[in-house]
């Protein structure tokens, strides 16, 4: 990894969510990742950075990753960023698991994006790889200059995405962590959305489901 490019890890929420931090120390900007929860905690973590926060990713829709996306959108003038067929999953509260908590939300993007776009943000450039699969929007985030990839609940160490929530598909995760992911290069960084990270080339090994 870059110098430049410092990955800050937080667990947030009452599921154990990774919120990221991807600062670029050079640059001064940093792109938030999941803000699933904890927002204050977030807030703190990010102006001790000394960084300008640039724009929020959510790898999907779920309340768990996108639940403080509003407020800090709100705090810092930022846009966040979603797959464009993620839209329903994030509107729709019966998709986006926020009964689980006892609540009825609804989260927005402002900008949709599409698989293999490449975005230009705090100074990287981002490519959206769509693999659905957890949703039917969701996907990773690569930095490949810097071999980092934002995996949300696609790939995790040893494991997979959960796909019995609603419009999960079991087969078209394996077939998007395959098509999409197993191609990158070995030593590129896996950023899970919970518990640890990993490897692709680790992945390509000893993941038992693919």
């Amino acid at each position: 990894m870059a110098e430049q490019i410092e990955v800050l890890r937080y667990v947030v929420g009452p599921v154990c969510t990774n919120c990221y931090l991807m600062v670029n120390t050079k640059k001064k900007e940093l792109i938030i990742v999941d803000p699933g929860g904890d927002a204050e905690r977030l807030t703190e973590a990010i102006e001790q950075t000394g960084a300008k926060p640039a724009a929020i990713l959510l790898t999907h829709g779920h309340f768990d990753h996108a639940m403080e996306a509003g407020q800090l959108k709100e705090r810092y003038g930022i846009r966040i960023y979603a797959h464009e067929a993620e839209q329903e999953t994030l509107e729709n509260p019966a998709l986006n698991l926020s009964g689980m908590v006892g609540k009825q939300e609804s989260y927005h993007a402002d900008v949709f994006v599409r698989d293999h776009e490449v975005l230009q943000l705090a100074g990287c450039s981002i490519e959206v790889l769509h693999t659905p699969g957890h949703t039917v929007g969701g996907c990773c985030y690569y930095i490949a200059d810097e071999k980092i990839l934002f995996s949300g609940d696609t790939l995790f160490q040893e494991s997979i995405g959960r796909t019995d929530f609603p419009k999960g598909s079991a087969s078209d995760l394996i077939r998007s962590i395959r098509e999409q992911l197993m191609d990158l290069p070995d030593d590129v960084e896996v950023f899970t959305g919970h518990e640890g990270c990993t490897h692709i080339g680790y992945e390509r090994i000893h993941n038992p489901f693919i």
